[in-house]
């Protein structure tokens, strides 16, 4: 575990997996400080400004953490982020997370011409619009809104949502099963607003999720959710296109 001064590989990439290497077989655990910038310097023969490029790469890739006036951590592991159709809770008790909520908004609205055309109803059709901060073991982890016609759920907005799963209840007190659904992803900037929720400094990285979920081939809700980007990842098997041989 050493820097070779002659190889392709910039040093600051080969420090990097010599960091990587060593958390994961010394057996660092979440919240273990790391030595020093200028330790870590000494030990490989590198300069500060070397030593500080790869932690803040690591930092930007959720590794590491860093903490003013009192050094760099182990950050906790990415979850690999759901893709497929489970609520929050059901997918963080799955885990081994305990998750939690806290009610921002609920709502009745008239349904927009953008969303009503998502859900596949009238404009102005009244819509449940639910907003929550979802958390897991108490930390915040995404903001939800989600948006159900009030013809699907018609006493939703008389229901306790703390502690329960939203699909759960869907299913149990009016019958909605929901059997399909599709997901985009993408990445985006956090708003002042929703940083201020999930503990992020203003402009951070998200990732921006719009999902259809349907029962019997209807649109039940559309839900469009602001995740940390800092501990989520994707995660997918991949195929090949062609399996011939020429």
């Amino acid at each position: 575990m050493t820097i070779d001064p002659a190889s392709p590989i910039p040093k600051y990439s080969q420090l990097r997996e010599i960091l990587l290497d060593w958390i994961e077989e010394s057996g660092l655990a979440v919240d273990d400080a790391i030595p020093s910038e200028r330790e870590l310097g000494a030990r490989y023969g590198l300069s500060r400004m070397t030593v500080r490029q790869t932690i803040d790469h690591l930092v930007a890739e959720g590794k590491l953490y860093r903490v003013p006036g009192k050094g760099t951590f182990v950050a906790r592991p990415k979850i690999e982020m759901s893709l497929r159709l489970a609520s929050f809770t059901e997918d963080m008790r799955a885990r081994g997370f305990e998750p939690g909520s806290r009610d921002l908004a609920r709502r009745i609205d008239p349904a927009s011409g953008h969303l009503a055309r998502l859900l596949a109803i009238r404009p102005g059709a009244p819509v449940h619009h639910i907003e929550r901060l979802r958390t897991a073991d108490g930390e915040p982890m995404a903001v939800e809104r989600s948006n159900i016609p009030l013809a699907v759920a018609p006493g939703l907005a008389d229901q306790r949502l703390a502690g329960r799963s939203l699909y759960r209840l869907l299913e149990e007190e009016y019958g909605v099963l929901l059997d399909s659904g599709e997901q985009t992803i993408e990445a985006g900037v956090c708003d002042p607003a929703d940083a201020r929720l999930l503990g992020l400094p203003a402009g951070s990285a998200v990732l921006l999720l719009q999902r259809r979920s349907f029962a019997a081939g209807v649109c039940v809700e559309v839900a469009i959710s602001t995740y940390r980007a800092d501990r989520y990842q994707l995660r997918s098997t991949l195929d090949p296109l062609y399996r011939g041989t020429g």
